[in-house]
């Protein structure tokens, strides 16, 4: 049994008869889009003239190898030695750096202050080797050319031999500080590379397109082949045939792939990919347009997202789909301002439902007997249509107050519920807070921050004026605070017996905030001086959880737990664990990933039952068992925020964001959510944080905006008979209002029968989504390493299949092919293996650390996944700079390739992933930029200096870029690290490991990763 699986496109059809002309000279090349050709002078078929395609030969004794330039794009650097001793690495390593030989004298260098020369956007160097035509070869009759024809470079390049050892992600990984990443960078300072006489178009990145790359693969990951000459053809997909067509069956190719050409460097054996060339997602996640157009009443992507939009028709098809076949449901995913969801109130009608599936009244029904009976487009049973809601139909079998039915046109509405959907009264919105007062807590200056983000947060609670509130306050002992509404003041209680928990006066710990409002304010104000001599390190964290669970049973609600110390008393004390390396990389590792003490998950099952939803705050710079606390959130439907070492002055404002929006933003009470899909289909698996209640009935206690959900989806007959599956997801939730309410959102999707069109309707952003979902799970059972080997493989068996598609047709080289939809696939499957979660062994992140981002990832919607694996990169310097009479915030947006070689040292950069924001400042920045931003602090080492606005232009534009990036996503709050170039090791730990393009203390780089990716990809299965 795989753990993952997947999805992608491209079909073929039959078509005999027409000869096609050869085109003519193509003014612009697109490297990667849908409609962009098979490349590769090894594929048969008509090459165009030779002064359409001129041929490239470079000599095969050639010893033209480009010198590595300086490490980054800065003449003050020195260029690094021709000859590189790499350094020691961990004994887990496996791939040392790569050496540079030492055949080349240094690369020169311009004068100080001077950039180094690079050719104009439209300017090509001129060759380096001379020029011979290319035959051309007679055309061949095929099928009827495309609308739309692209043409893109390509290289011959030799077979590589298979190599039957897999070059897994390694073990264990030790970052290589002080020293930067080491590897050739993007832009060579000696020789332009050989390059395309056309300029390729690739995205939003301008830059052209070299045939080889200055990149060379690891040593000892494999040997090709003698090279030939390479050479440069270009060739149309009209001109693609099917080799041995002896027999007559000519084919057409509807629908393209693209390709990578793996080619060598000149006067090399080595295997290189041209790195400016690679797709990256610098635009972010990008909602896939198919179901949209092809359904227009579907709901719109946010709320629910397939792996593919393309159902695959019988089970054999769905087994060669090596991705995750299934769906990433936001239910509440906030909507852009002017966007509502509709609510309806049928009232005395009832909610019009099937009477045999229980799907609710969609756009995708049907009516007949002149709009007396529905059928239902799940399971296609005849309904009645309840007389309340009969209207007559029109000529087209149309309602005639369509209009009037936003149930009938719309992919996402809101159903007011009536009695029947209550098992009892609404529930009020109820925040109970539970706060370790233990002396680090005291120290780090956390109950300060959180009492009075509470207090300025009292007025926009929701569920006004039903709201209810209430506190206790642990250490060694359990104190409970009365807030009854004829007090004065409160009265606390303390409960020092820890064996036999009791809650006294429950009835006045739980109050209404309306009536209660001046008490709570009165102990919120004097909360943090009550315990400021607290000497108390012991903490009673099981017993206060067992007291709190007594206080909420009655109505459910909110439990914010805030946690410093490990737990140490009565029931549900934990101890240290993860000192001991002998586990790591053993079958015990998984172990330290998983809750130690069975309470924990015990708990989280009656808090479920009692409609209790956790969300857990972690401070501390001691181990605190995130692994065990987390379960608690996990399944709740809750959340997990971590601050490690949190200090108030640091830390403060992320903890009094991050705790407003958790307060204030709209909850969803005591909830339940089931997806039902058409006939043949199912929902098999779940991955989130919620409580499964049934085979497909999620328990969600509270859920809120920015949780989302992961399912696999499985066929259950042999072959599926409908032209579309039809997908509705149900939340019956209770309102802030009081409301009991059901939020429906119906898409339907194609069945197709080609593996083809699968791919080719696939979305990289669901795929990724429910990838990083199994994989961290992976990690609860199995090694690190194990977990991102079946992600790797997983990967590779997909483009494996996808290959085969083409193989008969072409003969595609080395050349490794994916489809437009899959560009990212690789480089976000990188960047997911080098994740916190996931990411080297015991060295490379806290156990705590690990297990945070973890629960937090398994929780994300699919755009704030993509972004914590690919994070924006954008030069600020420049706009900072630039005398603008107006605002041009858009032309700041640019985003850069996340590797090293983007840095200059004249420049000034923001890292953004959603959580954080590091800004670098390079080492030849202006000082007139630094002064102005930090101003006397400029020179000061930078982990020491608070980044404020200061009265001058230049800050204040830099503050306002932040804020616009803070509210652009609200969800968590980045707080701002400033690092210098050189300022080791907190430019390691901050930002160069962070650049996952870049190979690092023993990890892949971008190429490396598709050189090994290629590699298995090639072998025979």
């Amino acid at each position: 049994m795989t753990p993952f699986s997947s999805s992608g496109p491209v079909v073929g059809s039959d078509t005999q008869g027409i000869r096609p002309t050869a085109p003519s000279a193509p003014q612009s090349m697109t490297l990667f889009s849908a409609s962009g050709p098979v490349v590769g002078s090894e594929t048969s078929g008509f090459r165009p003239a030779p002064p359409v395609a001129p041929s490239t030969n470079i000599p095969e004794a050639s010893s033209f190898r480009p010198a590595p330039p300086a490490r980054f794009n800065d003449p003050s650097v020195p260029s690094p030695p021709t000859s590189y001793v790499p350094p020691t690495i961990g004994p887990f390593s496996r791939f040392p750096t790569p050496q540079f030989p030492s055949t080349q004298p240094p690369p020169r260098t311009p004068p100080a202050g001077q950039p180094p020369f690079q050719p104009f956007a439209g300017q090509v160097p001129p060759p380096l080797v001379p020029l011979r035509p290319q035959q051309q070869k007679p055309s061949v009759p095929m099928g009827p050319p495309p609308q739309n024809v692209n043409y893109a470079p390509s290289m011959n390049v030799p077979q590589p031999p298979s190599d039957s050892s897999f070059s897994a992600p390694r073990s264990n990984f030790q970052p290589s500080f002080p020293g930067y990443v080491h590897q050739q960078p993007l832009v060579d300072s000696q020789a332009p590379p050989v390059q395309s006489p056309f300029v390729a178009k690739q995205g939003p990145t301008p830059f052209q397109t070299p045939v080889s790359s200055p990149f060379v693969a690891q040593p000892g990951s494999y040997v090709p082949s003698q090279p030939v000459a390479t050479s440069l053809g270009f060739q149309s997909r009209d001109h693609l045939q099917h080799p041995g067509s002896g027999l007559g069956a000519i084919q057409g190719l509807v629908e393209d792939f693209n390709s990578l050409s793996v080619g060598s460097i000149p006067g090399s054996i080595e295997p290189g990919v041209d790195l400016k060339a690679l797709p990256r997602p610098l635009d972010g996640d990008v909602e896939p347009k198919f179901l949209a157009d092809m359904y227009p009443m579907n709901c719109n992507p946010r709320f629910l997202r397939l792996t593919t939009s393309g159902i695959p028709s019988s089970q054999s098809l769905a087994s060669r789909w090596h991705l995750p076949l299934g769906a990433v449901v936001c239910p509440l995913a906030e909507a852009p301002d002017g966007e509502e969801v509709p609510v309806i109130n049928f009232a005395s009608t009832g909610i019009i439902r099937c009477r045999r599936c229980r799907t609710y009244v969609n756009p995708y029904i049907t009516f007949t007997d002149a709009g007396r009976k529905w059928r239902c487009n799940l399971c296609a049973l005849l309904n009645d249509v309840p007389g309340e809601y009969f209207a007559h139909l029109d000529g087209t079998g149309r309602r005639i107050d369509l209009d009037q039915r936003p149930e009938l046109t719309q992919g996402s509405v809101e159903f007011v519920a009536p009695t029947e959907y209550m098992v009892r009264p609404p529930m009020p919105p109820l925040y109970f807070f539970l706060i370790d007062v233990s002396t680090s807590a005291v120290r780090s200056g956390m109950i300060e921050v959180v009492a009075k983000t509470i207090r300025s947060c009292l007025d926009k609670l929701p569920g006004f004026p039903r709201t209810q509130i209430g506190f206790a306050t642990f250490d060694s002992t359990l104190h409970f605070y009365n807030l009854k509404s004829s007090l004065n003041q409160p009265q606390m209680m303390v409960v020092a017996d820890l064996d036999d928990i009791f809650v006294p006066l429950p009835d006045d710990l739980l109050v209404n905030l309306s009536e209660s409002r001046s008490v709570a304010e009165t102990f919120l104000d004097n909360l943090p001086s009550m315990f400021q001599d607290n000497l108390n390190v012991e903490s009673a964290f099981g017993p206060a959880l067992k007291a709190s669970l007594m206080l909420m049973s009655q109505l459910g609600g909110k439990l914010l737990i805030f946690q410093n110390t490990l737990p140490s008393l009565g029931v549900g004390r934990l101890k240290l664990r993860g000192d001991d390396l002998r586990v790591y990389g053993t079958d015990k590792e998984h172990a330290l990933r998983l809750p130690e003490d069975p309470f924990y998950k015990q708990m989280a099952a009656e808090f479920t039952k009692f409609q209790i939803g956790v969300n857990i705050y972690a401070f501390s710079d001691k181990y605190t068992d995130i692994a065990s606390l987390g379960t608690l959130a996990k399944y709740t439907g809750g959340q997990v925020y971590y601050y490690p070492g949190f200090q108030s002055a640091i830390h403060g404002e992320k903890l009094r964001h991050e705790l407003a929006r958790d307060l204030t933003r709209e909850t969803a009470w005591e909830a339940v959510m089931r997806i039902r899909c058409g006939k043949g289909v199912r929902f098999t698996s779940y991955h989130g944080n919620f409580m499964l209640r049934s085979t497909d009935l999620l328990a969600l206690p509270a859920v809120d905006c920015d949780k989302a959900f992961a399912m696999q989806l499985s066929l259950e007959e042999a072959l599926l008979t409908t032209q579309t599956v039809y997908f509705q997801v149900a939340l019956l939730y209770t309102a802030s209002c009081g409301e009991r309410r059901i939020r429906v959102h119906t898409a339907a999707a194609p069945v197709v029968s080609d593996l083809g069109d699968m791919f080719r309707q696939a979305d990289t952003g669901a795929i990724v989504t429910l990838l990083s979902r199994l994989a961290i799970e992976k990690t609860l059972s199995s090694k690190l390493e194990d977990a991102r080997n079946t992600l790797q493989l997983r990967i590779i068996k997909a483009l494996k299949d996808y290959r085969n598609l083409y193989s008969v047709q072409h003969r595609l080289g080395g050349r490794i092919i994916y489809p437009e939809s899959l560009k990212f696939l690789l480089l976000y499957g990188l960047a997911l293996s080098k994740s916190t979660p996931l990411r080297g062994g015991y060295a490379d992140a806290a156990l705590d650390e690990r297990c945070a981002a973890g629960f937090t990832m398994m929780a994300l919607p699919v755009k704030k996944l993509l972004k914590l694996l690919y994070p924006n990169l954008i030069r600020l310097d420049e706009y900072l700079l630039k005398k603008s009479t107006h605002d041009d915030l858009e032309s700041v947006e640019k985003r850069l390739p996340l590797a090293a070689a983007s840095l200059d040292s004249r420049g000034l950069y923001i890292y953004d992933d959603g959580f954080r924001f590091v800004i670098w400042f390079g080492r030849a920045l202006s000082p007139d930029i630094a002064i102005n931003l930090l101003g006397p602090d400029c020179a000061a080492e930078l982990s020491k200096v608070t980044l404020i606005e200061r009265d001058n232009v230049m800050s204040r534009k830099l503050m306002k870029i932040i804020k616009k990036f803070r509210e652009s996503d609200p969800s968590y709050y980045q707080l701002c690290q400033l690092v210098r170039q050189g300022e080791q090791p907190r430019e390691g730990f901050l930002l160069l490991t962070n650049l996952v393009e870049d190979p690092m203390g023993g990890t892949s780089g971008y190429v490396e990763w598709i050189l090994q990716i290629q590699r298995q990809v090639q072998q025979n299965p």
